[in-house]
C-alpha cells in the first residue's frame, strides 16, 4: 500500500512477542509508507523491523528504544507526553497478561490525553496510515477538552 504524504510523521511502532509478526508483515507491507517518515520502536520490535527492511533493501529512519518489559513502552508514552509522536501503532497481545501493564496503561493513556491517533489492530493502523488528513491544511484535530459534566435536571417553567 503506497500512499505519498507530503508531511513527514513519527510513528511508533509496538508490538508485543506474539503480535510481533503481525507487526513484522504489516510494517513491510507499508514499507513505501513508512520510509517517508521517522519510526520509533520498541526494542525487540524495532530490530525485527529494520532485518526485515534490510532483507528487502528498503531504507527507513528506524530508531529503537528499550525493549517494552524494559522501560520501552514507557520511553514511547514519555515522547508522546512531549508531542513528539504523532501516530502509535500498539499490536497488544490481549490474550495473556504482560508483566509490565501499568506501562502499557501509561502509553495506552498518554495517547488518549495528548490526542495522538492509536491504532490497536492492523486494520486501524491501515485506516490511519493512509488518511488524506494528515495532509490536510484545512483540518487541525479538537483538543480533548477535560471539564465538569453535570446532571442537574433542567427547571420546568410554571404556567
Amino acid at each position: 500500500m503506497e500512499q505519498n504524504m507530503h508531511k513527514q510523521l513519527t510513528i511508533a511502532l509496538v508490538a508485543h512477542d506474539r503480535r510481533k509478526a503481525d507487526m513484522v508483515e504489516w510494517a513491510t507491507y507499508n514499507a513505501a509508507t513508512l520510509a517517508q517518515h521517522k519510526i520509533i520502536c520498541t526494542g525487540t520490535t524495532g530490530g525485527l523491523i529494520q532485518k526485515a527492511f534490510k532483507d528487502k533493501g528498503i531504507e527507513a529512519d528506524v530508531t529503537r528504544v528499550n525493549s517494552g518489559p524494559m522501560g520501552g513502552d514507557a520511553e514511547i508514552a514519555a515522547l508522546v507526553a512531549q508531542k513528539k509522536i504523532d501516530l502509535a501503532i500498539f499490536l497488544i497481545d490481549d490474550l495473556f497478561a504482560q508483566p509490565h501493564e501499568a506501562d502499557i496503561q501509561m502509553l495506552l493513556r498518554q495517547c488518549r490525553i495528548h490526542n495522538v491517533p492509536i491504532a490497536c489492530n492492523r486494520y486501524s493502523a491501515d485506516l490511519m496510515i493512509t488518511s488524506p488528513l494528515w495532509d490536510d491544511e484545512n483540518y487541525k484535530p479538537v483538543e480533548a477538552q477535560y471539564v465538569p459534566f453535570s446532571r442537574k435536571p433542567s427547571k420546568k417553567k410554571k404556567s
